[in-house]
């Protein structure tokens, strides 16, 4: 299974890099985004995907970075690529009220537009098992303020298991979100000062063998993590980085 970082920054654009974004190819049932941060739509042209082959977007939480890409790449959908297969989005409760909320204040009017594909929005249940699109997506729930439940997304598809664990400071749900993932990414904001709501790459390094994830990569480094990169021991995101697993 192929998975592409489009964005693997902070909500600062630290190192000059794009919000949270990543691109799940699949075999069948089409693509999947995993969050769609405020500048998913550059990245998407970037690094040349293909919108209308995104079946499924799964949003880990309620923050700009991580969801503000969605009126975009809405308006794109209907306005650009002229899509018409259907479209599922799916994220925490509180996810539809919120997606509108930004729509209107984003581009006015837009949540009225007709459109010439399905839309179908999805609030996920924590710790319940959904079947959406040919894959299963079990949230857990993180420590991360949004206005809404922060979710780590268990994602199991083509007999992979793929955990991201969103923003969060270090919590124990970890460990059975990501248990014997065949690829685990986790934010690591700061190299060891430790904060609310994220969670540095030091106490990550020391909890992953209880998670025993076999291939780990960290996302969602802030600047003072970036220009520690030389000592980082696990491999780092940066966009555009290409996963086979």
């Amino acid at each position: 299974m192929r998975l592409q970082f489009l964005g693997s920054g902070d909500a600062f654009g630290s190192g000059g890099r794009f919000n949270t974004c990543f691109h799940l190819e699949r075999a069948a049932e089409g693509n999947v985004l995993i969050d769609c941060g405020a500048s998913s739509m550059v990245a998407i042209r970037k690094w040349g995907v293909e919108p209308n082959a995104v079946s499924t977007v799964l949003v880990s939480h309620l923050h700009g970075d991580h969801f503000a890409g969605l009126p975009f790449f809405l308006l794109d959908a209907q306005l650009v690529s002229r899509r018409t297969a259907p479209l599922l989005l799916a994220g925490p409760p509180g996810f539809e009220e919120r997606l509108m909320i930004v729509m209107e204040a984003m581009f006015a009017g837009s949540t009225k537009s007709p459109r010439k594909f399905e839309l179908k929005i999805r609030e996920l249940e924590l710790h319940h098992r959904a079947e959406l699109n040919g894959l299963a997506v079990t949230p857990y729930l993180m420590k991360h303020f949004s206005g809404a439940p922060s979710y780590a997304l268990r994602i199991e598809t083509e007999d992979k298991v793929l955990t991201y664990s969103g923003d969060t400071e270090w919590v124990d749900e970890l460990i059975p979100a990501g248990r014997d993932a065949d690829l685990f990414i986790c934010e690591a904001y700061f190299f060891d000062k430790v904060m609310k709501y994220h969670v540095d790459y030091t106490t990550l390094m020391k909890r992953l063998p209880d998670i025993g994830a076999r291939r780990t990569i960290v996302t969602h480094m802030s600047a003072e993590l970036l220009g520690r990169q030389g000592e980082i021991a696990c491999e780092a995101a940066h966009d555009g980085l290409v996963v086979e697993f």
